[in-house]
């Protein structure tokens, strides 16, 4: 098996308390994930000198607003060449500018905001066909936050309300960018309570793990497969390979799910998860014994 060259950064969303870009509001004008070292982490893996980087807004309803906010992150940590891809439909997408600037990045950058407008517009294009080219093929970063994040994954929850989501249909389920295979990424996971929301994503799917990642969390993806836990707070993998009674198929839409021997880890930073084994290592813990 080739594994890919390339790396992915997901991210739970919501760095910055005071803003949310989902809802379009913009109340303070950082990052947070920049002071937290996320973003740091991302420029690392560049290994470049000199990267360039191009932020893809197309999720967002504040585009420009948005670009400004991760240009003026970057530039903290001495990244100057930033572009702003703003791709607001299928006919954006298949600019030969954007394909181009596509080919002498080091880095993509999606933004938060609707994850249904990422797959919607760039699925099928040469666009994405040229990303997953690189990533395969060649040390690139794919980073991403909130849908950015949600959206890497071949199967991608776009909608679900975490108050009903033990409820049958109440999560929708559609084809994400296809970056990373046999998983479902779900993130605000803490904050906005989606465990049951990926639960019933798993339950639907028991070969795919669910990755939920925590505000000011994220995961960066090795060769396809190894995952490592970044950020502040928490990552949870739900494993449903082991699952035994499950009732989602033969039940009533609107009905709750029951679903048996679901595996769950929870992962901080340092932390490590094997997608193709499913194996756990948890950070080397450094005991200080002074008093």
């Amino acid at each position: 098996m080739t594994y890919p060259v390339g790396h992915l950064v997901a991210v739970g969303g919501a760095e910055d308390k005071g803003t949310d870009l989902e809802k379009g509001i913009l109340e303070r004008n950082r990052l947070n994930f920049f002071e937290l070292g996320i973003l740091k982490t991302i420029v690392s893996l560049i290994n470049n000198e000199a990267p360039r980087v191009e932020v893809i807004t197309t999720a967002s309803s504040i585009p420009d607003e948005v670009a400004e906010n991760y240009r003026d992150a970057f530039a903290k940590l001495g990244c100057s060449e930033v572009g702003h891809m703003r791709i607001r439909n299928r006919e954006d997408a298949s600019q030969p500018e954007y394909i181009e600037r596509l080919e002498k990045c080091n880095c993509i950058m999606f933004s938060g905001g609707n994850q249904l407008r990422l797959s919607s517009i760039f699925g099928g294009t040469q666009f994405l066909d040229k990303l997953r080219e690189k990533y395969q093929q060649e040390n690139f970063l794919i980073a991403g936050t909130s849908a950015g994040a949600m959206a890497m994954s071949s199967t991608m929850i776009y909608e679900g309300n975490a108050a009903v989501a033990n409820l049958k249909g109440e999560v929708k389920i559609t084809t994400g960018l296809g970056l990373l295979q046999n998983v479902i990424i779900d993130t605000h996971f803490d904050k906005r309570g989606r465990f049951n929301r990926l639960a019933q994503g798993v339950a639907a799917q028991p070969g795919a793990i669910g990755i939920g990642l925590g505000e000011d969390t994220g995961v960066i993806v090795s060769e396809g497969h190894e995952l490592k836990a970044i950020g502040s707070g928490s990552v949870v993998i739900i494993d449903g390979r082991n699952i035994e009674y499950n009732n989602i198929a033969d039940i009533d839409f609107g009905k709750p799910i029951s679903v048996e021997n679901i595996i769950v880890h929870i992962m901080s930073k340092g932390d490590i998860y094997n997608l193709e084994t499913r194996k756990f290592t948890g950070a080397e813990i450094i005991i200080n014994d002074e008093d």
